[in-house]
């Protein structure tokens, strides 16, 4: 029988450990957090993309998320325009600087998923993976507590 708690135990620990590792190449390398990499990554993605958006993508809560937009407008790699939909939020966007960030980290991101995700599986077991963990996922978002 499967031991559930090891099962999360060790998912917990892998997404750590990934995400720790990929963090540190791009801090190293640009400068730049996971953090603020996957905030980029999701605004440059989304036309019309607001707090809340980011927000519900990276399954945090609108408080953390506003303050993380907070930093990258500061830094010069996001700004906030007004949504002309609703004026009591913004639409982020990312500057012509935070957009060449993210131009030159992403090979550095890719290179890590690949060294770190991909060679340490067989091309079947990572596209068992890939569909596993994308229904896993789907099965939580739509769970209570699922997300932030």
């Amino acid at each position: 029988m499967t031991d559930l708690a090891q099962v999360f135990m060790d998912l917990v620990r892998c997404e750590i450990r990934l995400y720790n590792a990929l963090g540190e190449r791009l801090r190293a390398e640009h400068g730049l957090t996971m953090g603020q990499f996957e905030f980029l990554r999701i605004i440059d993605g989304r036309d019309d993309c607001r707090v809340n958006d980011l927000a519900e993508e990276a399954a945090i809560t609108v408080g953390a998320t506003s303050k993380g937009v907070d930093r990258l407008e500061a830094a010069g790699w996001v700004v906030r325009r007004p949504n002309p939909e609703n004026r009591r939020s913004s639409l982020l966007e990312l500057t012509p600087e935070g957009a060449g960030l993210l131009a030159a980290a992403t090979p550095t991101f890719e290179d890590g998923l690949r060294s770190l995700l991909a060679e340490p599986l067989t091309p079947g077991a990572l596209e068992q993976l890939a569909s596993t963990v994308a229904l896993l996922r789907r099965s939580l978002e739509g769970a209570p507590g699922g997300t932030a």
